[in-house]
């Protein structure tokens, strides 16, 4: 009898582990696709968490499930049940299980923050070198030389991308154009209040801090159109604060910035301005907000 209720107790548990597992690689079609080196770490950490949740909630749901369908006393049986005293045996393994558990996540998510270089609230401070995270896509980190360097000017509501600052190149956009499969590093500035940048396809956030230079960096491994949005309440208009992230073969990111040195700095189009003015003009103001900074003046300027 008991080798019988061993071997359900094993297939039952065999099922439920394959069903985690297929729940975990299915938890990867959950997210836009992987464009950069950081989302393949977050994609498999998540996937990890899923896998390890789906066991445990129909575990625990299948349990219960057994317990009321089958455990149930007679309908006129009134009762007290078995009196049972504690069992240290038992006692001593769902407190190990759990916390061995929290231990291994734990540990697993450092990992994959630490190789991410993930800055810490007392960390958020201008660093003159933060390790890669670029295993996952097999770039040699050491190579610090194929590190594109842009400066990021975030204010209420626009985004400015400035390449080549203090060089010969020194480009301006709205628009954030990336060499793929580069490691890139973002210097992040803000000229008013606190500012999210998030790539959702990157799986990359960093609060952009007034009074602070932060440096932020990842590595592009897809071409293609994304999106940036600001992840902070930053006003009135912060929802128009958005823009598009361009990732370009080196060669074509090369073109693009010798096309854009070579245009005229204009006002750049900016959502958040223009919903201002319209409403300005037909006074119909009838909230108090913060009046938007002017647009900036760049080489070259996003649509939207």
């Amino acid at each position: 009898m008991k080798l019988r209720t061993v071997l359900i107790l094993g297939g039952i548990a065999i099922a439920i582990a394959l069903i985690s597992l297929w729940m975990g690689q299915a938890a990867y079609t959950w997210f836009p696709p992987q464009a950069s080196a950081e989302s393949i770490l977050v994609d498999n950490l998540f996937s990890f968490l899923v896998t390890l949740g789906t066991f445990i909630f129909l575990g625990v749901v299948g349990t219960l499930t057994y317990s009321v369908l089958f455990q149930r006393s007679e309908k006129y049986d009134f009762s007290d049940g078995p009196h049972i005293e504690g069992n240290v045996k038992l006692e001593i393994i769902w407190t190990a299980i759990p916390f061995a558990l929290v231990i291994w996540i734990a540990a697993y998510s450092y990992q994959i923050y630490d190789q991410m270089s993930i800055l810490g609230p007392m960390e958020h401070a201008h660093h003159g070198h933060i390790m890669a995270a670029t295993d996952a896509a097999s770039i040699n980190r050491d190579e610090t030389a194929t590190i594109e360097k842009i400066d990021v000017f975030a204010r209420q509501w626009s985004w400015e991308f400035v390449y080549g600052k203090g060089t010969s190149i020194d480009v301006s956009s709205t628009e954030l154009h990336l060499p793929n499969n580069r490691r890139i590093k973002l210097v992040l500035h803000s000229e008013d209040v606190l500012h999210g940048l998030y790539i959702p396809a990157f799986r990359v956030k960093q609060d952009v801090i007034p009074g602070r230079v932060i440096d932020f960096e990842f590595t592009p491994i897809r071409e293609g159109k994304y999106r940036l949005r600001d992840s902070q309440y930053s006003g009135t208009y912060f929802a128009a604060m958005q823009t598009d992230v361009v990732v370009q073969s080196p060669e074509e990111y090369q073109q693009w910035l010798a096309e854009a040195s070579r245009a005229v700095l204009t006002p750049a189009y900016n959502r958040a301005s223009n919903e201002y003015a319209i409403r300005s003009l037909k006074g119909n103001q009838n909230w108090a907000t913060v009046v938007p900074a002017a647009p900036p003046v760049v080489n070259y300027s996003s649509s939207n």
